[in-house]
């Protein structure tokens, strides 16, 4: 390929990957979309390594346990197959994949809006209209995202949901922008609950809360 092809080529890849890094919450939809349309690999279950909760920050992702060499030109994100400049749909009617993609441009975005959220602090804050989720009141410089469903509560209680589902609750649909202050009684209550959840299966007559206890009163 001369120079001149080379550098028209990387200019074509370079705006559709910054088309998907100026619409990350697209980017998130499509790619939740996409594997809507993938089948969860056979035999596969969503596990953590010795059940270590950090590990909840990252999506289960089964096409990922695919060696890319094993299925070239499919996204380990979604499953789906990937074309030229890392694109989810053969615009070009060539009929065949990129071979040498392992990733679509848009899954790329949806990946790092997943595991890094706090990075879309201010788009998510404008898409709500720069208020509170929780208190509804203006939000703060200080305002931090949080999941609205808690990720260790979407591991004991959902687990089991079709994998394409599971993906929502890391995706915007799941993400809120609140002050401070909120998020920290929010936290509280949730480890409050987790506290009486184990109590209560250690000591069945022991669930009901401790009146002395001033976030349960």
């Amino acid at each position: 390929m001369r120079l001149e092809e080379r550098r028209a080529a990387w200019n074509e890849r370079a705006a559709v990957d910054g088309f998907w890094r100026a619409h990350p919450l697209r980017a998130d939809r499509l790619a939740r979309a996409l594997a809507q349309q993938s089948e969860t690999p056979s035999g596969w279950s969503w596990t953590l390594a010795g059940d270590d909760p950090r590990r909840l920050r990252v999506p289960p992702l089964p096409h990922r346990l695919v060696k890319a060499e094993a299925q070239p030109g499919r996204c380990v994100i979604c499953g789906q197959a990937v074309f030229r400049l890392g694109w989810h749909r053969d615009l070009w009617g060539a009929g065949v994949t990129n071979q040498r993609a392992a990733w679509h441009a848009c899954c790329v975005v949806a990946w790092k809006l997943w595991n890094a959220p706090s990075d879309h602090r201010r788009l998510l804050a404008r898409v709500q209209g720069h208020r509170c989720a929780i208190t509804q009141k203006r939000l703060l410089k200080t305002a931090e995202v949080d999941h609205r469903v808690p990720l260790f509560e979407v591991w004991r209680d959902r687990r089991d949901l079709p994998w394409p589902q599971l993906l929502a609750f890391w995706g915007a649909p799941n993400l809120q922008v609140v002050n401070r202050s909120a998020h920290t009684g929010k936290s509280i209550a949730e480890t409050q609950d987790r506290a009486l959840r184990r109590r209560s299966v250690l000591a069945p007559e022991q669930a009901q809360p401790d009146p002395k206890e001033p976030f349960l009163s």
